[in-house]
């Protein structure tokens, strides 16, 4: 942390580097903002110079001096220091290496999570993240959407399935929610018409894949009195130009240490039906039957950027095999859902859907996916009383970020990535 008044300057923060010459030394001071570089002489001040031979890399120390102007240093500036305080030493070695010449590995990089944010490139990543999240809260909220907080602990599977995590609730077994579905809709019930959730969700799937995780950060929405679920399209576009907009906006440091360039998007984002991709992919020699995989996904990608210059595009038309209960079916095709996925860079990063509003079909159709209505009923019983044509989507905040940033995984996008290998740390 910097404070100055004048050319008096106070900098707390860690010492990255200090090089001794002998009768000078150059200490590299970072904190949350950059490094600069603090310049003792032996001949100015034995006793300050003798004290300051003594601090250890990444100790945490104070430092108060006089700015003075030098374009060899750093910030075309260095500190002279009048009084120097070491706070907290730093136990040596360092158990990584923090020199952002030396590439460690990402599962080292999370062990030693504490020590890897202090590098750099890594701390770039979730400084762009807090952009990304603030800014999609300011979207929303500018929008006319209310922010709620769900429940993380559910009686019942969001999506009727087995991917679950049980967990003991007193005298019964209840588990963590793979989505704030249910209680999104619930307040299209209870007539507040906009609502969004930034919160983590957590799916039991044995993944171990650059794209997956057991717990992530999931933003959710879901608005009433839709004339169709092109009209949550239209949102998740707006919202992304919004994000791009404030990236680029606040994060011209970090995109540049890491080397990318970013472009607004242009929308409308191309549209292809299920029954399009397929086509597509088959001329790939790649087969689709109810869903895309992530090598198909990747594909229509590829297909997507050379034919129409974007990174994003919609996948529309879901089969109703491949669909949950509650998604509409489409009037003139009952095989067909209103249901899309948004991909990114050939990663799907959005699932977003009309729902089934009306209660008697929406019954029928828990019963055609073989799922005890008991179970479901206090979901279902929100029909019964009068709710609005709506829709909604989850979007993965992390996956936005890691095909922002061009990372590799998305654990490079997770402040503490837990997959079926990581509880730690």
């Amino acid at each position: 942390m910097l404070k100055q008044e004048g050319d008096k300057i106070e900098l707390n923060g860690w010492a990255e580097n200090v090089r001794n010459l002998g009768s000078l030394i150059f200490l590299t001071v970072r904190d949350i903002k950059g490094t600069y570089q603090v310049t003792l002489s032996k001949e100015a001040n034995a006793e300050l110079f003798a004290y300051a031979k003594n601090i250890r890399n990444e100790s945490v120390i104070e430092v108060h001096g006089k700015k003075n102007e030098n374009k060899k240093a750093v910030n075309g500036w260095e500190i002279i220091p009048e009084r120097i305080n070491i706070l907290t030493e730093a136990e040596q070695p360092i158990p990584l290496n923090l020199n952002k010449n030396v590439e460690s590995s990402l599962d080292k990089d999370i062990d030693y999570r504490f020590l890897s944010l202090r590098k750099e490139k890594v701390s770039a990543v979730f400084k762009v993240q807090s952009t990304v999240s603030n800014s999609i809260v300011d979207f929303f909220s500018r929008s006319g959407f209310y922010q709620i907080h769900s429940s993380k602990i559910v009686s019942q599977a969001t999506e009727g399935g087995a991917n679950v995590f049980p967990v003991i609730y007193f005298d019964r077994t209840a588990y963590l929610a793979q989505s704030p579905q249910f209680y999104k809709q619930m307040m299209m019930a209870a007539g507040f018409e906009k609502v969004f959730e930034i919160g983590p969700v957590f799916r039991a799937e044995p993944h171990h894949t650059s794209r997956h995780l057991c717990e992530y950060t999931s933003v959710d929405i879901e608005m009433s009195f839709i004339k169709s679920y092109e009209d949550v399209m239209a949102t998740m576009e707006n919202m992304l130009i919004n994000i791009y907009r404030d990236v680029e906006k606040n994060n011209k440091k970090e995109l540049e240490l890491m080397g990318i360039g970013i472009e607004i998007p242009k929308t409308p984002f191309p549209k292809i039906t299920m029954a399009e991709a397929a086509k597509i992919l088959k001329e790939y020699g790649k087969t689709v039957v109810d869903d895309v995989d992530p090598e198909g996904e990747r594909m229509l990608g590829k297909y997507v950027k050379e034919r129409y210059s974007s990174d994003f595009f919609f996948l529309t038309d879901f089969p109703w095999s491949a669909a949950q209960f509650y998604h509409m079916r489409k009037d003139e095709d009952k095989n067909l859902t209103l249901r899309a996925d948004l991909i990114y860079k050939g990663l799907e990063i959005t699932t977003l859907a009309q729902r089934e509003h009306r209660y008697d079909v929406l019954m029928a159709q828990l019963k055609e996916k073989g799922l005890d209505p008991e179970k479901f009923s206090f979901y279902t019983d929100f029909f019964r009383y009068g709710v609005p044509p709506h829709g909604g989507s989850g979007t993965g905040l992390e996956r936005i970020v890691k095909q922002m940033l061009n990372l590799e995984n998305v654990a490079e996008a997770t402040l503490l990535p837990r997959t079926p290998d990581r509880l730690t740390p």
